[in-house]
């Protein structure tokens, strides 16, 4: 080697170690032929331990059977291939130490996988090149975690903590579309809270915002996992009941009636007594009218009250 090739060689050398990027080259038996600072400063192995080592000794936590795969399409197709971090946070398990992004345990990476092709045209090397988005990450989990806490403040009613009037156009939706998919059936269950106007003017409005945290908790309680409640307004609720006809959910309602009108509603010392008129609509065979379900479970609600209270109907005629 003559003496500007070597002081070429030389500063090669030297910029790939100082790259803020980490770069392997493997053979076509994963073993590691080239491992620059970046992979010394951040895996605390030397260049010298890891040359020659196969790639799956020095990372054995690596999943052998996908990584194969991400290269060998790389030397069968004979171009570049990227890993992002959305795809897998990082191939290798460096540890994060930026003070900005400290509450992520690994730094996230994005790899690109180039197939290095020799003189002859074969791929005999690849060249993995790692590069550090931990901040990217981080920045966008925030995002991302900032955006669902504002999404589920929308669908959040505030003082009982379940869903509100959108959420509960959300979840109706759901079912709706879920009807025409699966024909899975479902039943809207609209309830009111007996005379609760009576009950403010009685005892105020801090016992009644009492009353409307208590029922919503009586109500989860009731419920199953996948089925969901929302408060639509004042002391009304609904709930959806999922796989759920008509006739099961007034097994339902009758339970949470007289669970409900057993309860001695606390504030204090203050004991107060309430009933519910509920009001029962199974999804329209027809499906897809979100509006049409709900204004008939309220009417079956209004029927219920207007029978009297502290009951439940079924709305008979949807179709």
């Amino acid at each position: 080697m003559n003496q500007i090739d070597f002081k070429e060689f030389h500063w090669m050398v030297s910029m790939i170690n100082s790259i803020d990027a980490g770069l392997i080259v493997l053979d076509n038996d994963y073993v590691i032929e080239s491992w620059n600072g970046f992979m010394y400063h951040h895996s605390n192995i030397h260049a010298a331990d890891a040359k020659g080592k196969n790639i799956f000794d020095i990372f054995q936590d690596l999943d052998k059977s996908w990584f194969m795969r991400k290269v060998e399409a790389v030397k069968t197709i004979q171009n570049q291939s990227f890993i992002t971090w959305e795809q897998k946070p990082y191939i290798f398990p460096f540890k994060n130490y930026r003070p900005i992004t400290g509450t992520v345990e690994h730094m996230h990476q994005n790899v690109t996988i180039l197939p290095l092709p020799s003189l002859t045209g074969s791929i005999d090397q690849i060249c993995l090149i790692i590069y550090d988005v931990t901040d990217i990450a981080a920045n966008r989990m925030e995002l991302q975690k900032a955006n669902s806490q504002l999404e589920k403040l929308t669908k959040t009613d505030p003082l009982t903590q379940i869903d509100n009037r959108n959420g509960l156009a959300v979840n109706v939706d759901l079912a709706n579309k879920r009807y025409k998919m699966q024909q899975t059936v479902s039943s809207l269950v609209m309830l009111d809270i007996d005379h609760f106007k009576q009950i403010n003017d009685t005892h105020g409005h801090p016992a009644g915002d009492a009353i409307l945290q208590q029922l919503a908790a009586i109500i989860k309680e009731s419920m199953r996992e996948n089925d969901s409640v929302a408060r639509y307004g004042g002391e009304e609720f609904a709930i959806i009941l999922h796989n759920t006809t008509s006739n099961k959910a007034s097994h339902f309602v009758e339970r949470l009636r007289k669970a409900i009108e057993d309860t001695e509603f606390a504030l204090q010392e203050t004991v107060i007594k309430v009933t519910i008129s509920f009001g029962i609509a199974q999804i329209s065979t027809k499906g897809g009218d979100n509006k049409a379900w709900m204004e008939a479970a309220d009417k079956a609600l209004y029927q219920a009250k207007r029978q009297g209270r502290n009951q439940g109907v079924v709305y008979e005629s949807m179709d």
